[in-house]
């Protein structure tokens, strides 16, 4: 019999909309997926505090686990502190390093885990990744995607403006991504699987065309809607592909090149989308996409973040470096550092004209 569909790894439950975290408990005993409220929940030791106080009465049943931050070494002792209970699911409530750690620890248990975000910083809410800080600097671990996806509006309007910021940056980089993806397929024969594709470049698409800014609710759930897409885009293609391209090689040299400078990586696969578009050609992509990141406040270049153009030149002559055998604009073009200097020259003018 011929297989007619495939089965795709996604959350049982997503629900972004006000006032979602006040129904947690609701929503998971109704789901089946904590009908006894027996829940671990990891929650960060600072701003975790006042989340755990308003949730703590609608959640008898939970245990809490304070984690100190986003490395190996906490995930491990989380793992290590909720393996002799049996627990319903882990919840990791808060920004990206909690969620990374939880979803982690998660793995390592055998327990589903649910993510309930605090910001909207980057699309790892909802992947099949846990990016965590070791000690060689920073890895990423292959890990199941969460069972359930909770955001909350309201909580999200609470956090600073630059992790929307950031969020936006990644999710409009998505574009770009699979651009760098297309290009992979046509000059090196690499598999694409066009539904991943579709979903990444669709979610950056809504979010690069939606007239709305960070204040804004019907922006804002469009761009959380876009990042749990993009994370279940990395479940279909069983690879971070549909969004990791040489804009997000150019993120990585920033980190490594410039550690205690770096900026955000939003901001930084934003400026290095804005940039590989204009070195594929796409002039008139890559200065609509600077002009909607620009008046979202985004960087859209490097002195806007703090590095000289010379150090922006290096980050990308350095990025191919970041992920051996992922084949990008970048790859593919060779450059060496004065045609790196006179394409960012070119960029640069472009931007303003």
């Amino acid at each position: 019999m011929p297989v007619l569909t495939r089965l795709i790894p996604s959350p049982v439950v997503v629900d972004i909309r006000r006032g979602a975290m006040d129904d947690l408990a609701g929503l998971l005993a109704d789901q089946r997926i904590s009908a006894s409220g027996k829940l671990a929940i990891a929650i960060s030791e600072g701003s975790g505090r006042a989340l755990r106080e308003r949730l703590a009465p609608v959640l008898p049943g939970a245990d809490w686990y304070p984690v100190a931050d986003g490395t190996i070494d906490s995930a491990v002792r989380l793992a290590d502190g909720i393996k002799g209970t049996r627990y319903d699911a882990l919840v990791g409530l808060g920004g990206g390093k909690i969620i990374d750690v939880a979803k982690y620890a998660a793995a390592r248990v055998g327990v589903p885990m649910v993510a309930v975000a605090t910001n909207l910083s980057h699309d790892g809410l909802c992947s099949p990744v846990a990016t965590l800080d070791n000690d060689n600097g920073r890895g990423s671990y292959g890990v199941p995607t969460p069972i359930a996806v909770v955001i909350d509006l309201d909580v999200i309007r609470e956090a600073p403006a630059r992790y929307v910021r950031s969020g936006i940056g990644d999710a409009v980089s998505n574009i770009s991504c699979v651009a760098d993806w297309e290009l992979a397929h046509e000059i090196q024969g690499e598999e694409i699987d066009g539904l991943a594709a579709a979903m990444a470049r669709q979610a950056g698409e809504a979010v690069l065309r939606h007239p709305g800014g960070v204040g804004d609710d019907a922006f804002l759930k469009v761009l959380a809607e876009g990042l749990v897409l993009t994370g279940i885009s990395m479940s279909v293609a069983g690879d971070s592909r549909p969004a990791s391209g040489g804009c997000h090689e150019i993120n990585h040299a920033f980190d490594l090149l410039y550690p205690k400078r770096a900026a955000s990586h939003g901001e930084q696969v934003g400026l290095g989308a804005c940039f590989a578009m204009h070195l594929r050609g796409a002039r008139d992509e890559s200065r609509h996409m600077a002009s909607v990141l620009r008046r979202h406040g985004l960087p859209v270049l490097p002195q806007e973040i703090g590095f000289t153009p010379d150090e922006f030149v290096r980050a990308v002559e350095y990025a191919p470096q970041t992920r051996p055998g992922r084949f990008t604009i970048l790859e593919h073009l060779n450059l060496s550092t004065d045609q790196i200097r006179d394409a960012y020259a070119d960029y640069a003018k472009a931007i303003h004209s």
